[in-house]
């Protein structure tokens, strides 16, 4: 592969990037962040709140429980973890 050809294809790989609410900062270095979506029901058309627990390695330990954060993919941390923190959207008052 040429040099232009390996730009071009990790240019092209999109990451995963999430936003959610910090539920628990407890472990050390590890936050855990619901993610919440809308869902619409197939027969009855009534809209529903779903939401996933996502773990996320968090270096510095800075997101604190109820922060609004932006999570990315990334490469098997741990046996949960499959997520990095990339920035403190939002304080919790």
């Amino acid at each position: 592969m040429s040099e232009d050809q390996n730009t071009a294809a990790t240019a092209e790989k999109k990451e995963r990037r999430v936003v959610g609410r910090v539920a628990s900062n407890k472990g050390n270095k590890t936050i855990t962040v619901v993610v919440e979506r809308s869902v619409k029901h197939p027969v009855y058309n009534k809209i529903l709140r779903r939401s996933t627990k996502l773990y996320a390695h968090d270096e510095t330990n800075v997101a604190k429980e109820g922060d609004l954060v932006a999570i990315v993919e990334t490469r098997p941390l741990s046996r949960t973890k499959r997520f990095k923190l990339v920035e403190v959207l939002q304080t919790h008052a």
